[in-house]
């Protein structure tokens, strides 16, 4: 089957093959998938989108695409208006409660869509229509520059259409920070390999003399569109060699300046109308006919004539004029002088309708000297537009009315507004920007508890400091419990779980001092926060069925306010309530999201869910993209758990290099005393019980249940299993001791089954196995899938010293569940105790089961065909320790290459 562009993919054979099989998937029904393409401008991004919307229109699918525009970026839910238009005819099959949010987030409708996850809903709901008749391909190019809340849109799209014959292909800049909690791993469309680069160059220009063809190999780099366009620029003489190239164009603007020339050799009005085409966005669909009246009056044809001719645009079938490739439009911009940028935004903010939100931005790019009126119209407009859920989009509008306050103190408000709207819509780095562009005047006193909450926020979250918690949040909620003082929207409240997260994680006495002080001025979900977290072992009984009960009568809007309370407060008690999750998940700052995430983190592993430990890793990249480094630096740390339990010494430590420096710098506690239990983790799996006794009694010593280690539960179990497999029964007493003083079991589910779990451990052989079964009896024990098999693994070993006969069903269980963790060491201690009560153990067959799960897992991404790089870059290892994982995979599956990796996986 031909397909259009295919000089254009010469060397992307990996790339059209995924795809290819992604639409076959589809179309087959083996379900939906997305894929984000990323890249350089001019790699080729297009073009493999192009290839993709020729084959699906070929085989049947109906496609959708958006774009997206740098000059719409504050746009809230522009580009998800480009990709639902077409489809919005099915809309009135959907039920009231997902169509009218959805037209609401569209501008169809009066109102506010009553949360991101209806319209995410919505907008999935409005595809699986449009699939039942044919599958469904969904395009967005230029994502770097889709709207903050259409793109986390597309994310929640990307995470739910595997049951769909739906596919999602995206393509983006590498420099950007791509949508919020964005789940797509990116292929990375990089330059072309030389011999590549040689055959694309001579397909398009086979006359080209051999020394030029040299240079222009030298000067693309593997660029797709430098080595289509360089040639153009060259005359006759540099064709055929006959003279020397120009000296090198600089790499920054190199390609930019391809379209030079044609852009100074058009006429007056041909350049304004590509101006104004380019500064328009998607409001050219249908002005491309005024503007063309508006810039050339009786010669619009002659001028459109005249663009066309330079090839530079072309009007498409829909009658917009479009560029031939993205790159034009920067060049249009840059080569326009400032009068003429102006200009242009004058004429576009004339077009629009006065309640039109993009006439504010363009009327804001066209002003000159500072304008009051205007900046107080661009404030009103980014505080609606928050209220709609675009809290990026607001900042930036926010950002624009400080650039034109007429004073000082006026700039300064507006700008705090800017950094708290943009902290929220999860624009991390930007927020850090703003606060220091803040830093370097006075603050308006009015406005300093605001200011505080902004700065902590960059500091805490961008720079993973906490100094500044302790001595700003205080004063900040001193004067917000002042008589008469201004709320900020409900500040107090996010400023105290903002105190309240930095007490945590360094255990500070000044912030739990200060929280105390401020008990009276919040509400009752910040006190019940509080008490989760102080002083567990003293405060949190009874926290899981009182914060059930709040979420119960909460409304929607109280929700969305107090959503990082209700998350904290939940995963302080281990408490999985799958309907609070739901409530949450697409709601569209990041923020929330990440909150989400790493709760969810948290939760696949007490929950047994450990095929999920790779999305720690991802999670931790895409908020490393987004400036969230103290989320990536937990997101890692929530993966050392998974590698803890799997008793996988050599990726701990990987872990623990990236993390550890960082979190010692910080005083995170909450992050340094976990790894110190990890490692206790680590050398129970391994037999070692000294060493992870002397590890855990330097957090817990036996019979304390410290306050400043507020997860005193999950290291409760271990230290009494160390204690009693080195003969200290004394201690393991006294620590149960204080569990039960404690009322462990009032605190939540999983703090019940631990104190019953640690004294069946402990018991006395005549009341062992009693002990043993009380603790299977603990309600909801079964969820605890690790611990119950270490639980079942005692018990067995127990039953076997006993009872022999009946050690086999209890052990058996115990292996099963190791086994479907991939916790080697634990399954082989298991298989050892199965063997000593004189029962077979059977094995996997195939020899991956030789493998432990870090070695399995490098073995599968290695038979994908990633390189050595490409895996570290997934698992956060270094290329020379995948190497040697390598090295000794091989002589465990019986090959000697890659290549053979595969088939020798398929043997599982």
């Amino acid at each position: 089957m031909p397909l259009s562009g295919g000089k254009d993919l010469v060397g992307r054979q990996r790339e059209t093959a995924l795809l290819g099989r992604a639409l076959d998937d589809a179309r087959s029904g083996a379900g939906g998938s997305a894929t984000l393409l990323r890249g350089e401008a001019g790699i080729g991004k297009t073009a493999l989108l192009e290839w993709t919307r020729t084959r699906a229109r070929a085989s049947g699918f109906t496609v959708v695409h958006a774009v997206g525009a740098e000059a719409e970026t504050e746009l809230a839910f522009g580009a998800l208006h480009q990709v639902l238009w077409p489809l919005l005819e099915r809309s009135r099959t959907l039920p009231a409660s997902q169509r009218e949010p959805l037209e609401c987030a569209l501008g169809l409708r009066q109102g506010l869509p009553p949360g991101g996850f209806l319209v995410g809903a919505a907008a999935l709901a409005l595809l699986a229509e449009a699939a039942r008749q044919r599958p469904l391909l969904l395009l967005v190019d230029d994502l770097h520059w889709v709207d903050s809340s259409s793109a986390t849109v597309f994310a929640f799209l990307h995470r739910r259409i595997t049951d769909l014959p739906v596919v999602i292909v995206s393509a983006s800049r590498p420099v950007a920070a791509v949508a919020e909690g964005w789940p797509t791993h990116p292929v990375d469309v990089e330059a072309l390999a030389p011999a590549d680069a040689g055959a694309l160059l001579r397909q398009w220009h086979p006359q080209l003399a051999a020394r030029t063809a040299e240079r222009v190999l030298e000067e693309a780099a593997g660029n797709p569109l430098a080595l289509v366009e360089l040639p153009r620029q060259l005359n006759e003489d540099h064709l055929k060699g006959i003279v020397p190239l120009p000296e090198r164009l600089p790499l920054g603007q190199r390609l930019e300046r391809l379209f030079a020339d044609r852009l100074t050799s058009l006429s007056v009005p041909a350049a304004q109308m590509l101006l104004l085409t380019a500064l328009g966005g998607g409001a050219a669909a249908g002005n491309t006919g005024a503007w063309l009246r508006t810039v050339a009056g009786d010669d619009a044809e002659e001028v459109l004539g005249r663009i066309e001719e330079s090839e530079l645009a072309r009007l498409d079938p829909s009658g917009m004029l479009a560029f031939r490739h993205p790159l034009v439009r920067s060049a249009v911009i840059s080569m326009a002088s400032g009068p003429e940028l102006r200009g242009a935004h004058r004429i576009l903010a004339a077009g629009l309708g006065p309640e039109d939100p993009r006439r504010l931005v363009h009327e804001a790019s066209a002003a000159l000297l500072p304008d009051e009126e205007l900046a107080a119209r661009l404030q009103e407009a980014g505080r609606r537009i928050a209220a709609r859920g675009g809290d990026a989009e607001g900042a930036l509008l926010l950002d624009r009315a400080a650039a034109l306050s007429a004073d000082p103190a006026s700039r300064a408000r507006r700008l705090t507004w800017a950094a708290v709207m943009a902290a929220r819509g999860g624009r991390l780095a930007y927020t850090a920007r703003l606060v220091d562009e803040l830093r370097r005047g006075p603050v308006p006193p009015d406005i300093a508890p605001l200011f505080a909450y902004a700065v902590v926020y960059a500091d805490q979250s961008h720079r993973v400091d906490f100094e500044s918690s302790f001595t700003l949040l205080p004063q900040a909620l001193d004067a917000l419990a002042a008589p008469g003082a201004e709320s900020f929207g409900g500040l107090a409240e996010q400023a105290y779980f903002k105190l309240l997260l930095a007490a945590t994680y360094t255990g500070d006495p000044r912030g739990w001092r200060a929280l105390e002080d401020h008990l009276g001025n919040v509400s009752p979900l910040a006190r019940l926060c509080h008490r989760a977290w102080s002083d567990p072992a003293r405060t949190a009984q009874g926290v899981c069925e009182e914060l059930s009960a709040l979420a119960a009568g909460m409304s929607e809007e109280q929700e969305a306010g107090g959503a990082w309370l209700l998350l904290w407060t939940a995963s302080a008690v281990d408490l999985d309530d799958g309907d609070m999750w739901r409530r949450f998940t697409g709601q569209h700052a990041y923020a929330t999201q990440g909150s989400i995430a790493k709760a969810r983190c948290y939760q696949d592993f007490l929950h047994g869910r450990w095929d999920a430990a790779e999305n720690c890793l991802r999670e931790a990249e895409a908020a490393e993209e987004l400036g969230y480094h103290c989320n990536a630096l937990l997101f890692r740390h929530y993966y050392a758990l998974f590698a803890a339990g799997r008793g996988e010494e050599e990726s701990l430590r990987e872990i623990e290099r990236l993390i550890r420096p960082t979190a010692q710098r910080a005083r995170m506690r909450f992050v340094t005393d976990r790894l110190t239990h990890l490692h206790a983790l680590v050398a129970l799996a391994h037999g070692r019980y000294e060493d992870a006794y002397c590890d855990l009694t330097a957090l817990t010593p036996p019979g304390v249940l410290p306050r400043g280690l507020p997860w005193f539960h999950l290291p409760f179990f271990d230290l009494v299993d160390a204690a009693v497999h080195t003969g200290r029964r004394r201690e393991a007493q006294a620590h149960l001791a204080a569990g039960r003083e404690a009322r462990m079991a009032e605190i939540s589910a999983h703090h019940a089954f631990l104190l019953a779990a640690a004294t069946a451990l402990a018991a006395p052989d005549d009341e062992a196995d009693a002990r043993y079964r009380e603790a299977y009896a603990v309600p909801g024990s079964g969820q605890w899938v690790f611990e119950l098999a270490r639980l079942r693994l005692a018990h067995g070993s127990w039953l076997r010293r006993h009872r022999r006969t009946e050690a086999h069903d209890v052990l058996r269980e115990a292996h099963r569940a190791f086994r479907g963790l991939r916790a080697a060491p634990w399954e082989e201690r298991c298989a050892q105790e199965l063997r000593a009560a004189g029962r077979p153990v059977t094995t996997a067959t195939g020899a991956p089961a030789l493998l432990t799960g870090q070695e399995l897992r490098i073995a599968r991404l290695a038979a994908t065909g990633l390189t050595n790089k490409d895996i570290g870059k997934q698992l956060r290892l270094s290329p020379r320790t995948v190497a040697a994982h390598l090295y000794k995979i091989f002589p465990k599956l019986g090959i000697t290459s890659r290549a053979a990796l595969a088939q020798a996986l398929d043997r599982e």
